[in-house]
């Protein structure tokens, strides 16, 4: 499969058919599936990583903060 780089949220919610893709993200990280999560998280464009990080500090618990931000460097 090739590479999928620089996509917006919108075009993740449809290649992975979810409706959210930044709370399908959340799930993934939370069942486990860090490299799942580290593979879509590198694929979101500048943008759509700024808008995951605002809603990971608006919308997941605290607990989780620390980890995912962590699998984001």
């Amino acid at each position: 499969m090739a590479k999928r780089n620089s996509k917006t949220a919108a075009q993740q919610c449809r290649f992975y058919e979810v409706d959210n893709i930044f709370e399908y993200m959340v799930e993934t990280y939370i069942n486990g599936n860090f490299g799942t999560f580290r593979e879509i998280y590198k694929e979101l464009c500048k943008d759509a990583r700024k808008d995951f990080i605002d809603f990971l500090l608006s919308e997941v618990e605290p607990i989780y903060w620390r980890e995912i931000l962590k699998e984001t460097i």
